[in-house]
Order: C-alpha cells, then sequence, then structure tokens
C-alpha cells in the first residue's frame, strides 16, 4: 500500500525533550539531570493514569502538575516565577538537528504531529521551531479527551488528513507509543536512538546507574507488549530513503 501521510509524535521524536535540561539546572544547580528525568517520566505516567482514571486534563496541566510532584519529591524551593520559566521551555525545546531536512524532503506527502499535547502547547512549539512552514497539520489528542496509546487517540489522524491507516506511517522514538500506534492498525517506523549494546555497556562502565541512564532504560528500550513495529532506524535522516522504498 502506498504511503500517502506521514505522521510524527512531538515530544521525543521531533523535539528533544532533555533539551529542558539547560534550564532545570540553571533553576536548581546540581539538579537538572534528576528533575528532567523525573520530570519527564511522571509527566507520561501522569497522562495514562488520567486516561485509565477517566479524570482528562490536558496535557499542559499534566506537565505543571508532573513538575510540582517532582520539585516536591526532591525537597526543591521555588517561586512562582522559576516555575514559569521552567515550563515556558516546553514551548522552546530543541528540535532533533535532521528533522528539518527529513521533512523537507517528504514535502510530496502529507505530513503531520499527532501528540498528546495541550493545542496551545503545540502550536507554540511548532511555531517557535517553524515546522509550522512544512506541516499540514498539527493534530493534539485534545479532541477526544484521551491520551495515546489509547486508540481513540489514533483515530483522530483519518479524521483530520482523510488518510486511512493502511496508508500512514506513523513514526516515533517512543516504544510505547509505536505499540500503540501498530495495535491500532497504523504502519510504523521506531526511531531507536539507544541501542540495548549501548544500554547495556552504559550501565557497566559505571558503578553508579545515572537518571538519563535510568531514563533511557525506562523510556528508549522497545517494550514486550506482543506487537512490533514495522521498521526500525536510528534517526530521522533514515526516513526519507525507507518512505521512497515504501512508495
Amino acid at each position: 500500500m502506498t504511503i500517502k501521510a506521514i505522521v510524527f509524535d512531538a515530544y521525543g521524536t521531533l523535539y528533544d525533550v532533555q533539551s529542558v535540561a539547560d534550564v532545570t539546572e540553571d533553576a536548581f544547580p546540581g539538579y537538572g539531570d534528576i528533575i528532567t528525568q523525573v520530570w519527564r517520566i511522571k509527566q507520561l505516567e501522569y497522562s495514562w493514569l488520567r486516561s485509565l482514571m477517566r479524570r482528562y486534563q490536558d496535557f499542559a496541566v499534566v506537565t505543571r502538575d508532573s513538575l510540582a510532584y517532582t520539585l516536591r519529591c526532591l525537597g526543591l524551593q521555588y517561586d512562582a516565577a522559576t516555575f514559569a520559566r521552567i515550563i515556558d521551555k516546553y514551548q522552546h525545546l530543541a528540535l532533533y538537528p535532521d528533522a528539518v531536512g527529513a521533512l523537507e524532503a517528504m514535502k510530496d506527502k502529507k505530513l503531520a504531529i499527532l501528540s498528546n499535547g495541550s493545542p496551545d502547547m503545540l502550536n507554540a512549539l511548532v511555531r517557535n521551531s517553524g515546522l509550522d512552514r512544512v506541516l499540514d497539520a498539527t493534530i493534539s489528542v485534545d479532541a477526544h479527551k484521551v491520551f495515546k496509546p489509547a486508540p481513540e487517540a489514533y483515530t483522530l489522524i483519518e479524521e483530520v488528513l482523510k488518510v486511512p491507516p493502511a496508508e500512514v506511517l506513523f513514526i516515533s522514538s517512543n516504544p510505547w507509543d509505536a505499540c500503540g500506534a501498530k495495535s491500532f492498525g497504523l504502519n510504523v517506523a521506531w526511531i531507536e536512538r539507544v541501542t540495548p549494546q549501548a544500554m547495556a555497556l552504559a550501565c557497566v562502565e559505571s558503578e553508579t546507574v545515572a537518571p538519563l541512564t535510568m531514563f533511557k532504560a525506562l523510556r528508549t528500550q522497545m517494550d514486550e507488549l506482543g506487537v512490533a513495529p514495522d521498521h526500525r532506524i536510528h534517526g530521522l535522516s533514515e526516513l526519507p530513503a525507507l518512505v521512497s522504498a515504501r512508495s
């Protein structure tokens, strides 16, 4: 089946969520790494818990709540201005270096984002990074009030782009998202940025497991959920050749 639309996850796929470490370290010297990792882990956990509990709040609320949890559990004192400055970084996340080139090489396809991010967060981020010039749509799960990997979230792709799942290639570096999309019925390419070999080596070379290493172990390795992506790539730069081969 010919691929007519390419849909990307945003956080961790096009945008580097680890780039918040600059502002967390500046606000709390010596704590930047642990804040960054715990914040992201709880941010994802809260999105899934809220979906299961059917107590939806948008991703902006989830992001604030998970940061408040992180700072509280680490015993860090902060004022409103510091909190707001850290949160604001989510509107200015760094793009992965190969993101723009990959998207521009595939402009003959429909290009979109499907993200757990709230509309205001996503629209600001896409505009600030310049991706609004190449994307055909920025889709937030907020329209269905449930977070990925719930199947209802992925139905938004066809609703907005008018392209059936069989003609969509979904891209994510998040294993849980890749599994969710594949379970739903999309063609899926997973970006394996951290190989099992690199993961094992990082653990062997250190007497203690650093926060970033722990995060990589929990969030960058393919999950055991009974489904697997159709394609494994190691960066966005490999995507145009993959799409060309599929076409």
